[in-house]
């Protein structure tokens, strides 16, 4: 396969399509499109954190990174609509159908943007990922030492991941690298549930 969906610009014709979901307990009718991740359903990874993740804060900032075609993000949305919510993606086929989706729902408080697009300096009282393990550990341990630091004192991130493809190895990596960047106790991570083969970690940060 020479593209995949963390290619920036999918080669491919967009073809936009319907999909019916079921998100934050409502039935809604969302825009999907081939050059994506998991284009023709609410994966299994993404499923288990939006079933075990608790409610969301009424109100503040956060940010879903690796938006896809934005389940989490319009979840979050749709859970809290006074929160500003953020949706991170290298892929502007999935940020184009998150804006789309955003509309359609009239969710007003989304952004949806590249990450070089969100300045470096903000921060988020809840973080929400499916992150994409297959880029390589390279790529994926720079992506999580570049996003995990923004969240706020108090926030949480959880990060959905699948057993078997190292979701606890994963989970000491993070332990030791944040503590290596940011000092003992700013960063706890524990294992929050597993359901279905996937792993939840949580990254809290401290007051």
């Amino acid at each position: 396969m020479s593209e995949h969906y963390f290619s920036a610009q999918p080669s491919g014709p967009l073809t936009v399509r319907p999909l019916t979901v079921t998100l934050a307990d409502r039935t809604v009718t969302v825009s999907t499109a081939g050059g994506v991740f998991s284009p023709d359903a609410v994966d299994k990874g993404t499923a288990v954190l939006l079933r075990h993740a608790p409610e969301p804060p009424a109100t503040g900032r956060f940010l879903d990174l690796g938006c896809g075609w934005g389940p989490m993000a319009l979840t979050l949305a749709l859970r809290s609509p006074e929160a500003d919510v953020v949706a991170v993606d290298v892929n502007a086929r999935a940020l184009e159908l998150v804006r789309r989706n955003a509309t359609a729902l009239g969710l007003d408080r989304i952004l949806a943007a590249e990450p070089d697009e969100v300045p470096a300096e903000q921060t988020y009282d809840l973080i929400w990922s499916n992150p994409p393990i297959r880029v390589g550990k390279a790529v994926l341990h720079d992506l999580l030492t570049t996003w995990l630091p923004r969240l706020a004192p108090g926030g949480t991130a959880l990060l959905v991941v699948q057993k078997n493809l190292g979701a606890d190895s994963l989970q000491r990596w993070i332990t030791d690298s944040l503590a290596e960047q940011h000092g003992d106790g700013t960063f706890t991570v524990d294992r929050a549930t597993t359901d279905k083969g996937f792993r939840l970690l949580r990254v809290v940060r401290a007051r």
